[in-house]
């Protein structure tokens, strides 16, 4: 392994020692940030979603923003906004938490169509337009998005197009018997978190980024492989709609920092593989007499039935 390479993994043996039980969740929330994507994590409340958040930032090196998201948000209340100077005359412009590296936005779901799509511009384009002006967001910059699956009363579902955004979407679930009790025996370690040493910088954070982007290497074999399995998913009986190109470039990209996490320059079919469940089902729409059916199920069926090339 390179030096690079050594430090992922020495980041995620550290933040385990914080985020006990939840090493898949960290992973997965990782390789979705080294990807250059954001992640949305569909769970209930108090199993480790801010943690998780505060963690990455910290160990990162990076600025953290957070928004807890109600019905009465504004998008103001996330970009920021101008304010009338009185001594000077002038307008000066006050930056919201979306001038963060890395931006927790809780419970995305309780925010009005109106204010979700403040974020869209972020997550999409790097940077927002405030009052005709566009100012430039922070690099690197992940949005790290929550929602609750069971409560409905009082949220406004994300539509597609926001969807599609997420490169992953991933749930953290209850932590083992044994995590817990460790949990209960020594409380939560949150507030530890804030004092612990960056293991990289931004700058360190951007050139893995780049290594990523550029330096691993897809084949064409395996490449044929990935459009044979969007191909299926257009194609299927049971999906009104498969993936888009969007939704193509996050299985490549995430599949190069798989790799990368594990050690090699190129990607091999298990990189796609295991990351599908996590990738795909929230970009595809099922008809309406399969509504009922799970969309991961769906898709791991797919997958299994595209042929891995040799």
């Amino acid at each position: 392994m390179e030096p690079d390479d050594q430090k992922i993994s020495q980041i995620i043996h550290f933040l385990s020692k914080y985020l006990h039980g939840k090493e898949n969740a960290l992973r997965l929330s990782l390789v979705t940030f080294f990807s250059r994507g954001h992640l949305l994590i569909e769970d209930l409340p108090g199993l480790g979603k801010t943690t998780l958040a505060i963690a990455i930032a910290k160990a990162l090196g990076l600025s953290f923003g957070r928004i807890q998201c109600t019905s009465d948000l504004l998008p103001t209340d996330i970009t920021g906004l101008s304010i009338y100077k009185k001594n000077t005359g002038e307008f000066e412009f006050y930056p919201g938490p979306i001038f963060s590296n890395i931006v927790l936005v809780d419970e995305i779901n309780r925010a009005t169509p109106k204010t979700q799509s403040a974020l869209l511009e972020g997550m999409g384009e790097k940077q927002t337009t405030i009052e005709g002006k566009t100012y430039r967001l922070p690099q690197p910059f992940f949005v790290i998005a929550t929602q609750n699956p069971i409560e409905q009363f009082g949220t406004f579902p994300l539509p597609e197009s926001q969807l599609d955004r997420f490169m992953m979407k991933i749930s953290i679930g209850y932590v083992s018997r044994e995590a817990e009790k460790e949990i209960l025996k020594n409380g939560s370690k949150r507030e530890d978190l804030y004092s612990i040493d960056p293991v990289m910088d931004s700058a360190e954070v951007i050139r893995i980024q780049e290594r990523i982007k550029e330096g691993v290497y897809i084949s064409g074999k395996v490449l044929e492989y990935v459009l044979d399995i969007i191909e299926a998913t257009r194609k299927s009986n049971y999906l009104l709609a498969g993936i888009s190109t969007r939704g193509a470039l996050a299985v490549n990209n995430t599949a190069k920092a798989n790799a990368y996490f594990n050690g090699r320059d190129f990607v091999i079919p298990e990189d796609i593989k295991d990351l599908a469940e996590y990738v795909i089902p929230h970009r595809v729409i099922c008809k309406e007499e399969y509504g009922h059916l799970d969309k991961k199920e769906i898709i791991k069926s797919i997958v299994e039935q595209i042929p891995v090339p040799a």
